[in-house]
């Protein structure tokens, strides 16, 4: 048996007499590991590179810590043997050393040495040795703690590996696969469409390939009046409905409310509309989420390979396009693509654009439209209405441009300039008026929805000074009947602030007054659509009649849109409408020409 000792041998030929005894194949379970030894004494070091070699291992060797630390870094060998007590720096010194460098810190670490008492034994461990032997060692210990600690060492590298491995599959999986709704990704929806728009083109015959792209309006409603968690499962049910509602077609989901499906062999554009009629039909059934029943908006834009493109990119870009214009036109369904329509998305886009700057640069203008007390002719209030006069394309109508800021967004930015610009206008009129008038300002539903709506409305307040009753804001039906419960939340906290609140536009939503009463409004403005009507349509009248009289009923203040002659507004007055606005009184005006308009009005204001 060969003896690893302390000290120097007298016979270092009789150590390998004996080391041939060892098992020759236990001598090859870890063939061509290169050991590099750190050990001062020659004799040592020597005999034990000669028994590595014969337990096929490749050596280097090191006379002291300065020289070991240079080898190990030039050679990045498979394990390190290291006396504690070696010249230069010390084997504590090496090992710090080797963990501390990022190349080196991985590489397996035995300590061989004389010095065995706990407290050295428990350093060298706690600087992270992978092993420690103490002299004298026998040869057959000394290779199988070497043997040993690198196979842990490559189970450990195996098992690491298997965890990269694991992860690279989890990252591949997340590349192509939405883990949400578990439906393929964007890209890999591109790459199916791709390959389904290959296989259709034979050579001889091109079967259509439909791309349907289908926007889900109602999900950031879901998620604002139930929280991002409905929202998801929301989201959840719609794509297992989907799957089975675009059967026999591919389904993904393109962004966070878009999803899309292709369809093969889609068949003529009839058959198309047929397909996407059913796929809307059962998609708008009701979805049960806790304990609400939820209705589904959707829209639909749909392209058609090679109808109007071959390139697949393309197609998912134009069943965008018409998805978005579908969206437009505020009304659920679907349309084809159509080349007049981009045009179209790209002057909306430019639009927008400039819209942006027009907001940062204050380029946008309120003009106000009286109000008046139809039994005593006085002045009550005005309506804000925002302007914009662009220097490109000249006055845009707010048709145009509040839809394109409702869409993008910037219907908040914009929301707030006219809040904040309204009530300092009414501040700088009140100090020359006798009597206090309201301001009327909308609030689109996307404003009204905003978590930060309450307390910019108490902020604006506070920084004009404006008397909070003399502030009417104004929402749609729509708006206000979106989520009937949230929005009586978010009105009481209005309500709070001694604002008074108008519903815009009645009639042309809902049609109902049955909620009225649930609602804690003061106004409500009839649209302007059935007053233009008074005196030539009975309906109109009739319609308009039972307005008034069942608001009054409730108590509240009813304002009439739109009065253009005098045969409307002696009806108006007849039934008992006690506000009126229209070109009968005045166009909308400059804050410069209602200053004008004030200081000429024949009522009792001035």
């Amino acid at each position: 048996m060969s003896i690893i000792t302390g000290s120097p041998s007298n016979s270092v030929h009789k150590i390998f007499d004996r080391v041939y005894d060892l098992d020759s194949n236990q001598a090859m379970q870890l063939p061509q590991k290169t050991i590099l030894v750190i050990e001062d004494d020659f004799s040592i070091r020597q005999h034990i590179v000669e028994t590595l070699n014969f337990n096929q291992f490749q050596t280097l060797d090191a006379e002291d810590g300065s020289s070991g630390l240079a080898l190990a870094r030039l050679r990045r060998p498979d394990l390190i043997l290291c006396d504690v007590q070696i010249p230069h720096i010390d084997g504590y010194g090496v090992l710090a050393k080797i963990r501390q460098d990022p190349e080196l810190a991985t590489i397996p670490f035995i300590f061989l040495t004389a010095r065995a008492s706990h407290d050295e034994v428990r350093h060298g461990m706690n600087l992270g040795a992978d092993d420690y032997l103490v002299k004298p060692c026998r040869s057959q210990d000394l290779v199988a703690a070497i043997e040993s600690t690198i196979r842990k060492h490559k189970m450990m590298n195996r098992s690491y590996l298997e965890q990269v491995r694991d992860f690279k599959v989890q990252i591949a999986q997340i590349a192509h696969w939405d883990t949400m709704t578990d439906l393929p990704n964007r890209s890999s929806f591109r790459e199916h469409l791709r390959t389904l728009c290959n296989r259709a083109d034979d050579g001889i015959n091109i079967s259509p390939v439909a791309t349907l792209s289908i926007k889900v309006t109602s999900y950031r409603n879901v998620c604002l009046t139930f929280g991002q968690a409905a929202g998801d499962r929301f989201l959840r049910l719609l794509a297992g409905r989907l799957i089975i509602a675009a059967s026999p077609g591919f389904v993904g989901r393109l962004s966070e409310d878009v999803f899309g499906v292709v369809l093969e062999n889609a068949g003529s554009p009839a058959e198309i509309s047929e397909f996407t009629q059913r796929l809307l039909s059962i998609l708008n059934v009701p979805y049960p989420l806790f304990e609400e029943t939820l209705r589904l908006q959707c829209h639909v834009g749909i392209s058609v390979y090679p109808q109007h493109d071959l390139n697949t990119d393309i197609l998912i870009l134009q069943s965008s396009v018409a998805m978005t214009w579908c969206c437009a036109e505020r009304a659920t369904g679907y349309r084809f693509y159509n080349p007049a329509i981009a045009n179209l998305e790209t002057e909306r886009h430019l639009m927008t654009t400039d819209l942006a700057i027009a907001i940062e640069r204050s380029q946008l203008e309120l003009y106000y439209q009286p109000q008046i007390n139809l039994a005593t002719g006085a002045l009550t209030g005005v309506e804000a209405l925002a302007r914009w006069n662009d220097p490109k394309r000249g006055v845009v109508s707010p048709e145009s441009f509040i839809g394109v800021a409702e869409e993008s967004g910037l219907i908040v930015p914009l929301g707030e300039w006219a809040l904040r610009s309204g009530c300092e206008q009414l501040m700088a009129w009140s100090k020359h008026l006798t009597v206090p008038i309201t301001m009327s300002i909308n609030l689109s539903m996307r404003q009204f929805q905003c978590p930060k709506l309450v307390n910019l409305v108490k902020s604006v307040l506070e920084e004009t000074g404006l008397d909070p009753e003399l502030l009417v804001l104004e929402l749609t039906e729509s708006c206000v009947m979106e989520n009937l419960e949230a929005t009586v939340q978010k009105l009481l906290q209005l309500k709070a602030l001694g604002v008074k609140l108008a519903i815009d536009d009645f009639g042309t939503g809902y049609s109902s007054l049955s909620y009225l009463g649930q609602l804690p409004i003061d106004e409500l403005k009839i649209d302007q659509s059935f007053v233009r009507q008074i005196n030539r349509d009975r309906n109109a009248m009739l319609i308009s009649s039972s307005i008034i009289s069942m608001a009054r009923g409730l108590e509240l203040k009813v304002v009439a849109e739109g009065i253009e002659n005098q045969e409307q507004l002696d009806f108006l007055k007849k039934v008992g409408c006690h506000v009126g606005q229209g070109f009968l009184y005045s166009k909308p005006l400059t804050s410069a020409a209602m200053t004008d308009w004030f200081n000429h009005f024949n009522g009792v204001l001035c």
